[in-house]
C-alpha cells in the first residue's frame, strides 16, 4: 500500500531530528561533567589554598652599558702622528703612551724659548747692577734722583721679562710634552680613526676614546607610572622597599643568562624626564675581568622589595576569559557538594614562589580572599558549576587525602606566558 506523501519524511523533519540528537548528546556531556550519570564519578582536581605572606618581589628593566668613565682622547698640539703604540680595542693602563706627535717643530721652539730666558736674565743681571751703582750716588746728592729711580725702574722690568720668558718657556715645554699622548685612565680603547702620517689638530682631532669598564654603569629607566604605582603601595603598607634605593641589582644577557656578579644603584634622578616620562637609575656592577663590554643591553633585575600580607596564586591556576583573568575556585552547591566557580581577578607582579617548588606566582590584587581554595590541576575537564572531588597531590601515596589548609598540589611547570 502506498504511503501517502504528507506522511513521507521531509528535510525539516531530519533537521529537527538532528538537532534532538545534538541536545541529547550536549545534555549527556552535562550530566558527564557534574556526574549526573551513575558511574560517572566528578572531575579530580588539586587546589591550592590562598593565604597571606610576606613574598619578595622583583623588578626588570631595560637597561645598556657603559663606561663609568668615558673619555675622549685628543690632539692637544697640532702636527704630524707619528705613531701608535697600542692595540685598537685593546685594554690600556692610566699613563701608557698612545701616540707620538711629531715633537720636532717644539722642539725647536722650545730651544728658541731657552735663548729668551736667557737674554732676559743677561738683561735684568745688567739692570741690578745699574740701579745698584746709581742708588748711593743719589743718596749722595751725586745725581738727579730721577736718573736712580730710572735704574730702579729698568731692574724691575727686566725681572718682569725673565718671568714673561720663563713662562714662555714652560708652556713650549708643556706642549712639547703633549706630543707624547698617554692614557688618562685604565681601561678599553676604541678604533682609532687618525693613522701615522696625518695630520691631527690641537683640541679637535679625536684620537680614540676610553672606556674604565671596572665598574661598569647600566643606566635605565623606571615609568613614571610604575613609580606612583610603588610609591601607593608603600603608602598603603602593602609592600616594602629597601632603603636609599639599596636593591640587590643583577644583570641578565640577551642571551637569558645571568651575570654572576651582583651591584648595587649608585644613582636615582630627582626628576622625571620629561621627554621619555620616566625616572633615570643606574647600577654599578663588578666588571674585573672586562666580561661586559659598553653599549650591551641588558636586564636589570632589582630584588629586596618585599610584598606584606599578599595573596598570591600558581600561573598554571590563572586563565583568560572574556572579562579578564579568572580562576576557579571550590565552592559549594545548594547540595553542600564540591563545585568549581569562576572568581575574576586583578593581577599584579609575576615572582617567584618563596618555596621553590611552588613554581612561579602571580600576585592577586583583588577578587580573592584568604581560605579560598584555588583548582590548580585537572582544569582542562572543567566548567562553572560542575561538582569535583579533591584528589590527593601529585606524588603522594595511594589513598591519602587531601590537607585542608596550605598548598594541597605543587603547580607543574606548564605555566602560562607572563602577563
Amino acid at each position: 500500500m502506498p504511503v501517502p506523501a504528507s506522511r513521507l519524511p521531509t528535510k525539516r523533519h531530519a533537521a529537527f531530528a538532528a538537532s534532538v540528537f545534538a541536545l541529547t548528546v550536549l545534555a549527556a556531556c552535562d550530566k558527564q561533567q557534574q556526574g549526573g550519570f551513575p558511574g560517572m564519578p566528578p572531575a579530580q582536581v588539586t587546589t591550592f589554598t590562598v593565604e597571606p605572606k610576606t613574598i619578595p618581589v622583583s623588578y626588570e628593566y631595560v637597561g645598556q652599558t657603559t663606561g663609568s668613565k668615558e673619555v675622549e682622547v685628543r690632539a692637544r698640539v697640532t702636527g704630524i702622528l707619528e705613531q701608535k703604540y697600542f692595540q685598537e680595542g685593546a685594554a690600556v693602563k692610566q699613563g701608557q703612551r698612545l701616540f707620538t706627535i711629531d715633537p720636532k717643530p717644539l722642539q725647536a721652539q722650545a730651544a728658541a724659548a731657552e735663548a729668551d730666558v736667557v737674554r732676559a736674565q743677561a738683561q735684568k743681571a745688567q739692570a741690578d747692577r745699574e740701579s745698584a751703582r746709581l742708588k748711593p750716588l743719589a743718596e749722595r746728592k751725586a745725581i738727579g734722583q730721577k736718573e736712580a729711580d730710572d735704574a730702579a725702574s729698568n731692574a724691575e722690568f727686566a725681572a718682569a721679562n725673565v718671568r714673561s720668558a720663563e713662562a714662555k718657556l714652560r708652556e713650549v715645554q708643556l706642549n712639547l710634552a703633549y706630543t707624547n699622548v698617554t692614557a688618562p685612565i685604565t681601561g678599553l680603547t676604541s678604533r682609532a680613526p687618525k693613522s701615522e702620517g696625518s695630520l691631527v689638530n690641537a683640541n679637535d682631532t679625536l684620537l680614540t676614546t676610553i672606556w674604565q669598564v671596572h665598574p661598569i654603569w647600566v643606566p635605565f629607566a623606571i615609568p613614571e607610572s610604575d613609580q606612583l604605582a610603588l610609591q601607593k603601595q608603600v603608602a598603603a603598607g602593602r609592600l616594602s622597599l629597601p632603603k636609599d634605593n639599596a636593591f640587590d641589582v643583577t644583570i641578565k644577557l640577551t642571551d637569558g643568562t645571568v651575570f654572576p656578579r651582583q651591584g648595587r644603584i649608585n644613582f636615582a634622578d630627582s626628576r622625571v624626564n620629561p621627554s621619555t616620562g620616566s625616572v633615570e637609575y643606574r647600577a654599578e656592577i663588578p666588571n674585573a675581568d672586562s666580561a661586559l663590554k659598553p653599549g650591551q643591553f641588558v636586564r636589570v633585575k632589582l630584588a629586596g622589595a618585599k610584598r606584606t600580607a599578599a595573596l598570591a596564586v600558581p600561573q598554571i591556576a590563572v586563565l583568560d576569559g572574556a572579562q579578564g583573568k579568572f580562576v576557579y575556585v571550590v565552592d559549594k552547591d545548594k547540595d553542600g557538594k564540591d563545585v568549581a566557580a569562576v572568581r575574576l581577578i586583578t593581577l599584579g607582579e609575576w615572582v617567584d614562589a618563596p618555596d621553590p617548588k611552588d613554581g612561579n606566582l602571580w600576585i592577586v590584587e583583588s577578587g580573592l580572599k584568604s581560605g579560598d581554595r584555588i583548582i590548580v590541576e585537572g582544569i582542562a575537564k572543567l566548567r562553572p558549576g560542575a561538582q569535583v572531588m579533591l584528589g590527593a597531590p601529585p606524588g603522594a601515596a595511594p589513598g591519602s587525602t587531601p590537607p585542608a589548609t596550605g598548598k594541597d598540589a605543587a603547580p607543574g611547570s606548564d605555566a602560562p606566558a607572563k602577563k
